[in-house]
């Protein structure tokens, strides 16, 4: 059964998509159910031996976990496969985005700022296809953004801030050296944001 979940695991990972406990018990564990526990924390503790992931429970009340890279990144190299790097370069520049300006952005800012590196939320784009569906479902999905409603608000804006993976998979410090690197500067420069990143560590 162990063998089983971590295989389960791996595959539902490659759509980044949080994994529900309730999947884990109908598609792998079935009558082991009795055994569900210790069957997750081996399955957790191969995972993180033998592929250096960390099997991360994000949602206590829904049971629902994801995958994270356990292994050292070298510099620069941020959340990525190989075929992902596009996407995960642009979400980097949308997390730092969001980050420097204090954690939370309306999404018209967001478009805004996209409109400046040239990627257009309503034109598909060469690497990335449908820009918006990209940044509202894919990485909502995902959990790399938290996307909520604003309430009162007619169109309904919507508010982006970091979600749980992007909080487990980089941190604040990455973000801001990322930012400091793209600009040439040092990242005490914004006081603020390296008070944070630092208390955050």
């Amino acid at each position: 059964q162990v063998s089983e979940l971590v295989q389960f695991l791996l595959v539902k990972d490659q759509k980044k998509i949080p994994i529900k406990r309730a999947d884990m018990l109908k598609n792998v564990i079935r009558e082991y159910k009795d055994a569900s526990s210790e069957i997750l924390n081996k399955a957790g503790r191969t995972l993180q031996e033998v592929f250096g992931m960390q099997l991360v429970e994000i949602d206590a009340k829904r049971h629902t976990y994801i995958l994270i890279n356990n292994l050292p990144r070298p510099e620069g190299e941020y959340l990525c496969k190989d075929k992902e790097k596009e996407k995960m370069g642009l979400l980097l520049v949308i997390l730092s985005f969001i980050f420097m300006k204090g954690n939370s952005v309306k999404d018209s800012a967001l478009w805004e700022f996209l409109r400046l590196l040239r990627v257009y939320p309503g034109k598909p784009h060469r690497v990335f296809g449908d820009v918006r569906k990209l940044v509202t479902e894919e990485f909502g999905r995902q959990k790399y953004l938290e996307i909520t409603p604003i309430p009162l608000t007619d169109p309904p804006e919507f508010k982006y801030q970091w979600g749980p993976r992007a909080e487990k998979e980089t941190s604040k410090k990455d973000v801001l050296n990322f930012v400091a690197k793209m600009q040439g500067k040092d990242p005490r420069f914004w006081a603020s944001q390296h008070g944070e990143a630092e208390a955050n560590l």
